[in-house]
């Protein structure tokens, strides 16, 4: 798959008291670029470490390869969950349990690429790169 990112923030899940400022006007920002039609991407990538540490996140859309500035090779395996788009905190309701699976050992991250997938039908998916 091939992006091109429409803006992107550094940011920690627990030290950065800024973080909901920053993210929610990352996605303001790219989309007031992007139409309602098309699928967004929120990419999880550059991690310090493992959900603890820093890492970088962008609102980024499929593109060709000559105008990618990111690219997740087609061999990487992911583990898909579903998000309940009707609850208002659908999304960290399901990075919570992505979480807990981690630290219970059950889900094995590989810690390269991750990815949040907006449908203009209006589902939502996190595919969680594994080992």
């Amino acid at each position: 798959m091939y992006f091109k990112i429409m803006n992107s923030v550094r940011t920690n899940n627990f030290n950065d008291e800024r973080i909901m400022q920053k993210i929610s006007g990352m996605w303001k920002e790219a989309s007031n670029l992007l139409n309602n039609d098309v699928i967004k991407y929120g990419v999880y990538y550059d991690y310090e470490s493992n959900y603890k540490g820093d890492y970088t996140l962008a609102v980024a859309i499929e593109t060709s390869s000559d105008q990618a500035q990111l690219q997740i090779l087609d061999d990487s395996k992911y583990e898909v969950f579903k998000v309940d788009a009707e609850d208002e905190h659908g999304i960290l309701n399901t990075w919570k349990a992505i979480w807990e699976r981690e630290d219970r050992r059950v889900l094995q991250r590989a810690y390269t690429y991750d990815f949040e997938k907006y449908n203009p039908d209006g589902t939502i998916e996190i595919h969680i790169a594994v080992k």
